[in-house]
């Protein structure tokens, strides 16, 4: 599955409740999407939702 950086930035937003995302969430994300957690933090990071909960440090 090929997915821009658009497409993940909607499902990030999609997905965060209150400004926030969980770690198990954003992991879960990237999973699903095939992309590297590393590319769900950016887009959290562009949209200013938090990452909470974090569990590994991957973000």
């Amino acid at each position: 599955m090929s997915i821009n950086t658009e497409e993940i930035r909607t499902v990030v937003q999609n997905a965060a409740k209150d400004g926030k995302l969980s770690c198990t969430v954003a992991r879960k994300l990237a999973s699903e999407l095939g992309v590297a957690p590393k590319e769900i933090g950016q887009a959290a990071n562009e949209l200013k939702i938090k990452l909470c909960g974090c569990e590994l440090g991957c973000f």
